[in-house]
């Protein structure tokens, strides 16, 4: 046979290169694409008024006693009632009245099963441990450009993320400690990062510029600020010796300042009530607060992704105000050690303050070539666990994922209407 002249050659070469570069984009699209859920309904069943709380507890820097991922395989799955139970909440509002709400769940056996993962790996405690990866984002350039402006301090000493207009997603120990509510709730607050100071109000004394005007070169697009998930333009502890950078300078002339909004109603899962949800309550460590007002600042939406460690990069994301570095806002990333349904162990460095932090990712969203952040967790924080159930302690830092159940009930909390979240 003779040999193949290019004129024949040269198409079938451009068409098997357009072929495997679609295969590998279809590839790229499905590892990196959000996946889209079917919701069960989490609807109202009745509300009846309880006696107002002490708000006697105060604060935990660590908790103890909770059962972990292993001391949870051991448990039996909850049952519909069971569930229906965990995810039943109390409000408690302003004025320091409560209330009982009481929940039934629709559509759970149409959710895709979640896989129990069985994988174990050896753990030291990380609250900080050895060099410290964490960055401060000084610069208000930057903690005040989303995605670093939807992270918010909680009057209690905790952080929290703005996943509406007027709601703060956070953990549910930094307002109740299993038996009652924190001292403080009753005034509770959210402080968000202040944009601009007191001096030169929108004109062009120091710490404002003109009306409407922006630096060259800066940006607004969450797209285009990714190289802030990488750590540039970002203030890391220790380095930079010898010299000040931007960040650094910006950091003594200008000292975070927060701009206090009173909460209206805060909402805790029963789950968490210590007697509740016996070996559970770490799966329900969140709680959501509705402001009086409005800031106007950018939030960011829930998600839910069934594996982080399954992902390509496996990389999780939050920011906090950690208590070491006060006022400050302090970024970090790191891989996820292990997962199960409900909890994510990692080693991100964190400090007692930035519990309640979101915890996100970011990926395409489907059918659409641009990215975007979503909320997968709630950092629980550094946590005593409980690994077996014999009372043996171990210390890890823990995250608690969004499930389909309780984007459903965070989402109906939020909108008031289960109709809403039918879909991630």
């Amino acid at each position: 046979m003779g040999p193949i002249p290019p004129c024949v050659l040269l198409p079938v070469v451009v068409l098997a290169a357009v072929v495997a570069v679609a295969t590998e984009e279809n590839a790229f699209d499905d590892d990196y694409t959000w996946p889209q859920w079917k919701v069960p309904l989490v609807r109202k069943r009745r509300t009846v008024p309880l006696s107002s709380p002490n708000f006697s507890a105060h604060p935990q820097l660590e908790l103890s006693g909770t059962c972990g991922i292993e001391c949870q395989r051991h448990l039996p799955s909850p049952s519909l009632d069971d569930l229906e139970h965990y995810l039943s909440y109390e409000t408690v509002y302003e004025n320091g009245t409560r209330t009982y709400t009481s929940v039934s769940v629709q559509g759970l056996n149409e959710v895709t099963t979640w896989s129990r993962n069985t994988s174990s790996s050896s753990r030291n405690k990380r609250e900080v441990y050895g060099t410290d990866t964490r960055f401060t984002i000084s610069d208000k350039q930057f903690s005040t450009k989303y995605p670093f402006s939807t992270s918010v301090k909680i009057s209690t000493g905790c952080s929290g993320v703005l996943v509406s207009p007027r709601h703060v997603l956070t953990a549910a120990h930094c307002i109740h400690d299993g038996k009652d509510y924190l001292d403080g709730v009753q005034k509770l607050r959210v402080g968000i990062l202040k944009e601009k100071s007191r001096r030169g109000k929108g004109g062009k004394g120091r710490g404002g510029r003109g009306k409407g005007k922006r630096r060259k070169g800066e940006k607004d697009n969450e797209e285009e600020q990714e190289k802030d998930d990488n750590g540039a333009n970002v203030d890391r502890k220790g380095n930079g010796k010898g010299r000040k950078s931007r960040s650094r300078r910006s950091a003594e002339s200008e000292k975070p300042s927060f701009r206090w909004t009173r909460v209206k109603k805060t909402q805790v899962p029963k789950g968490w009530f210590k007697g509740v949800a016996d070996g559970l309550a770490a799966d329900y460590d969140y709680a959501v607060l509705e402001l009086k007002k409005a800031p106007k600042v950018k939030y960011m939406d829930l998600g839910v992704i069934p594996s982080v460690k399954k992902l390509p990069a496996g990389r999780i994301h939050f920011s906090g105000f950690d208590d070491d570095r006060p006022g400050n806002l302090v970024y970090r990333f790191c891989s996820v050690s292990e997962e199960s349904k409900d909890l994510l162990y990692q080693y991100c460095d964190a400090k007692p303050g930035s519990s309640g932090s979101g915890v996100y990712i970011r990926l395409k969203e489907s059918g659409k070539k641009n990215w975007k952040r979503k909320i997968i967790g709630i950092f629980s924080g550094h946590q005593w666990v409980d690994v077996n159930g014999d009372g043996m302690q171990q210390d890890y830092n823990v995250a608690v994922r969004i499930t389909p159940l309780k984007y459903a009930q965070i989402c109906y909390w939020v909108h008031g209407d289960s109709s809403e979240c039918q879909v991630t």
